[in-house]
């Protein structure tokens, strides 16, 4: 069953932003109340007595007794405005409800027990779903619905369709998803590995650069004797180090008539 607040309230007589300006200036909250072909009426209330009327209730859910002019109606809060930057309210709609008549709104759904697939398997459990709008009689609003989620194991989930919420319409799409369990997020461990590949790598790379400047050293050692070599193959070549070779094969020619002579 809803819970039951009482509250009281006060005609404003100044409307639009000043008046609520000025209603907030002397420690008041600027409200309306409306429903039932009734005219928009603008009131105020405690600020303080709100913030207290509200504490540990679901306000959607829980009906309002508000005391207005000596008169007390049964209301639901249709809309809280607050502050952008602070917890204050800055406004509130009020929605006049009768005993007769079956009203709409919006119920949160709790998630009650720790799924199997949560305790037993590492899963993590998400409500993709927090409230769903029922029909129902003001004496038979609830100020929530429960769903048991023990049994969940990974993979499974629960959709509207598994509430059971007595005297009411459910009004929300009964194929919707509530709570599902989802497996470990194993790929946000993992993640870090290909950071750790590049750090190794850098060291590879630099040993292969200093392997080939090293393979390059001992090709230029290596050509130094491959040009004398081609001295005796007779082939001239056209590096700077072949010049001294070609002179001392000059020699070998000019004693070959020497031998010839003296025998």
């Amino acid at each position: 069953m809803a819970q039951i607040v009482s509250l009281a309230a006060t005609p404003r007589q100044a409307t639009g932003k000043g008046g609520a300006r000025q209603a907030r200036f002397h420690g008041k909250v600027p409200a309306v109340i409306y429903g039932h072909g009734r005219e928009t009426q603008p009131l105020e209330v405690e600020a303080k007595a709100l913030e207290k009327a509200l504490v540990g209730v679901e306000p959607e859910s829980t009906i309002i007794e508000l005391a207005v002019d000596g008169k007390k109606v049964k209301t639901l809060i249709r809309e809280i405005q607050r502050h952008p930057l602070r917890p204050d309210i800055i406004h509130v709609d009020f929605y006049e409800i009768h005993a007769a008549e079956k009203v709409k709104l919006k119920i949160p759904v709790h998630l009650a027990g720790n799924p199997d697939g949560v305790r037993n398997a590492g899963g993590v459990l998400d409500q993709v779903t927090r409230e769903v709008e029922i029909e129902v009689l003001p004496e038979n609003i609830p100020d929530r619905v429960e769903l048991d989620v023990t049994a969940l194991k990974i993979g499974d989930s629960l959709h509207v369709r598994d509430l059971n919420i007595p005297h009411a319409t459910i009004l929300t799409l009964a194929e919707l998803t509530i709570a599902t369990v989802v497996p470990p997020r194993a790929e946000e461990v993992a993640a870090p590995a290909p950071e750790a590949a590049t750090e190794v790598a850098e060291p590879e790379l630099i040993r292969k650069v200093r392997e080939g400047e090293e393979e390059e050293g001992e090709a230029a050692e290596g050509g130094a004797p491959a040009k004398p070599e081609a001295k005796g193959g007779g082939s001239g070549g056209g590096g700077g180090g072949a010049a001294a070779p070609a002179k001392a094969e000059k020699p070998d020619k000019t004693e070959k008539p020497k031998g010839g002579k003296e025998s």
